[in-house]
């Protein structure tokens, strides 16, 4: 994992919320849908995956910038994007 992506998590996700948000959602995105599917559970991986996500963009909602898959999207079909949320400097690493 490059310290530059490191950086730009840490910078993305300043709010507590978002934190809390992203500490359930990720490992319920990708680890505990995992292991549905490793049993052959498809209902409750996708179940999983998918509230997984929810919890991440309820967080970035929160924070007030856009999550990093909708970034690539936007970027993707050229349309405006916020990266970081209201009142924070990218390259400060301290939040509003």
């Amino acid at each position: 994992m490059s310290v530059r992506f490191v950086k730009n998590y840490i910078e993305r996700h300043q709010n507590r919320a978002n934190q809390v948000f992203h500490l359930i959602g990720v490992p319920m995105t990708f680890v505990v849908s995992a292991v549905y599917l490793t049993r052959e559970q498809w209902l409750e991986a996708g179940l999983c995956f998918v509230f997984g996500y929810v919890l991440q963009f309820i967080g970035h909602a929160i924070e007030g910038n856009d999550a990093g898959e909708l970034i690539l999207i936007k970027k993707a079909l050229g349309r405006p994007y916020r990266e970081f949320g209201p009142g924070h400097t990218p390259g400060s690493d301290t939040g509003p």
